[in-house]
């Protein structure tokens, strides 16, 4: 019988991330065997591609994808972990303007910004429908929204690769940051969070077309994209019955 995944409660979860600021990226770079900041290179290489102006990073905790954008791109990030800031402050030392904000209610005008990124933070939402639904409000038509996050991998290297995701979060949480609780968290949450299918259908119920999901790593992770329309669909009478056709010139 799979854990119960521990309440997501945004105070719960702020707390949470503040006690283990100080230790996060020494467990992000044990935890993942060196090849985090690899997930985040290849995000910020599409995002570089893409021609982007101005991006938001949300959850930014220290801010290692903010760096990694920053390199290409103007980018701001946002947590709402004060602690985590503080370290993304002395890391990123002015290349990025950070602020605190809630995710599900972020303090940005509808359609400013070119995109939005998240690393590992959709999963620790309160409400992943709001959630997805605020990062693709911010953006303007045709801005795109990309997320990475935990997945259960598959293929023959899935059963090893998901008994260290079970397994390796808890014992090296304890050991080196002396809350093992949080990754105990960590671990039930990437046992309860969507599959990529399911993940994929919110995006596009977040009002997001052409939602790609890639694999990365064996699938332990997963890399997805979406776009905002550039324009919003309008409803046409035809026969007696409606058909729904994208607004605008033909």
């Amino acid at each position: 019988m799979r854990e119960d995944v521990p309440t997501r409660r945004a105070a719960v979860i702020q707390g949470m991330f503040g006690r283990i600021a100080p230790r996060y990226d020494l467990l992000n770079r044990l935890l993942s065997l060196g090849l985090d900041q690899g997930w985040r290179r290849t995000l910020a290489a599409r995002l570089e591609r893409a021609a982007v102006g101005q991006v938001l990073d949300v959850c930014t905790g220290t801010g290692d994808l903010a760096e990694a954008c920053a390199e290409r791109t103007t980018t701001l990030g946002c947590d709402f972990s004060l602690p985590m800031l503080v370290s993304a402050r002395a890391k990123l030392r002015g290349r990025v303007a950070l602020f605190a904000a809630d995710s599900l209610r972020l303090p940005i005008a509808e359609g400013a910004l070119d995109a939005v990124t998240v690393a590992f933070g959709v999963r620790n939402f309160e409400s992943l429908g709001q959630g997805l639904a605020e990062l693709a409000r911010v953006l303007r038509p045709g801005g795109i929204v990309m997320v990475l996050e935990f997945s259960r991998p598959r293929g023959w290297l899935g059963p090893l690769l998901r008994w260290w995701m079970d397994n390796g979060p808890p014992a090296l949480g304890r050991l080196l940051s002396n809350d093992g609780q949080a990754y105990v968290y960590l671990s039930a949450s990437v046992r309860a969070f969507p599959s990529a299918e399911r993940l994929s259908y919110l995006l596009e119920e977040a009002g997001l077309v052409a939602v790609t999901a890639v694999p990365l790593s064996g699938g332990v992770v997963m890399l997805y994209q979406g776009t905002k329309p550039a324009s919003e669909p309008t409803a046409v009478h035809c026969g007696g019955g409606r058909r729904q056709h994208p607004g605008g010139g033909d």
